[in-house]
């Protein structure tokens, strides 16, 4: 099942984010979420995922439960101070079973192993996630994905400042989630990345540019239009309320 965006607006102290997106995530494959820098990219991601209210519109999850969505934030928001160990963190993976507060059993252990495996950390399990580098770090949520075994999963830009080879087997990841046909939807920064592993692209800058397959979107226009209009919107954002902007 699609998920659909109705006429979503999203604003900040009343200046909109993301401002009347309309349409359709194909189900089942990946999309990808470019645009240029304050383009609304990851507020659009907290928007589907109930974080943030729309000033105006909703987001259509066609039958799925925001509990049911794996949703991978930028590291930049995660407290890598807390006393966790990687373990510990790739089981909270399964809090949709045993509650924010329950015990992971054998079973859900042996998932959390099998995950750290995948994503070639199992001699990590028992460190603590403040000793990790970015990279590893960025394996063990990849994990907590795999544990999670989520139909709809959100990554934002889970490549940012990741070395190649973790790049490359994370990217392996996504495939894998293509061939299971789970819908896979990530915020990135990278249009080669986009172009070889993402069949669709929403391009936006606050509102849509383009949306379709990634080989028709990302052309020279489009992109050029995607900077003029976030130079725009930067300039001259109107107040929600005022403008015609709905509030």
């Amino acid at each position: 099942m699609s998920i659909i965006l109705n006429n979503l607006t999203v604003s900040y102290q009343r200046h909109p984010a993301v401002h009347h997106i309309s349409g359709r995530f194909a189900d089942g494959d990946a999309t990808a979420i470019f645009g240029p820098n304050g383009a609304g990219k990851s507020t659009l991601l907290k928007a589907m995922i109930g974080a943030l209210t729309p000033d105006s519109g909703h987001v259509d999850l066609n039958g799925h439960r925001r509990s049911d969505i794996a949703y991978l934030p930028q590291q930049a928001e995660i407290d890598r101070s807390m006393p966790v160990s990687v373990l510990e963190l790739v089981g909270t993976g399964l809090w949709h079973q045993s509650g924010p507060f329950g015990r992971v059993g054998r079973d859900g252990m042996a998932r959390a192993i099998e995950a750290l495996e995948q994503v070639g950390l199992a001699d990590f399990a028992l460190r603590p996630i403040a000793a990790l580098s970015s990279g590893q770090f960025q394996r063990v949520l990849f994990a907590r994905i795999l544990v999670q075994d989520a139909r709809l999963i959100l990554l934002d830009e889970p490549f940012n400042a990741v070395d190649a080879k973790t790049t490359e087997d994370l990217l392996g990841l996504v495939a894998q989630w293509r061939r299971e046909k789970r819908t896979v939807i990530a915020v990135l920064h990278d249009a080669l990345q986009v172009r070889a592993h993402f069949p669709y692209t929403l391009l936006m800058a606050r509102e849509v540019i383009a949306w379709g397959e990634s080989a028709a979107v990302l052309n020279d226009d489009n992109l050029r239009r995607a900077v003029d209009t976030a130079a725009h919107w930067q300039s001259q954002a109107p107040v929600c309320g005022l403008d015609g902007v709905s509030a």
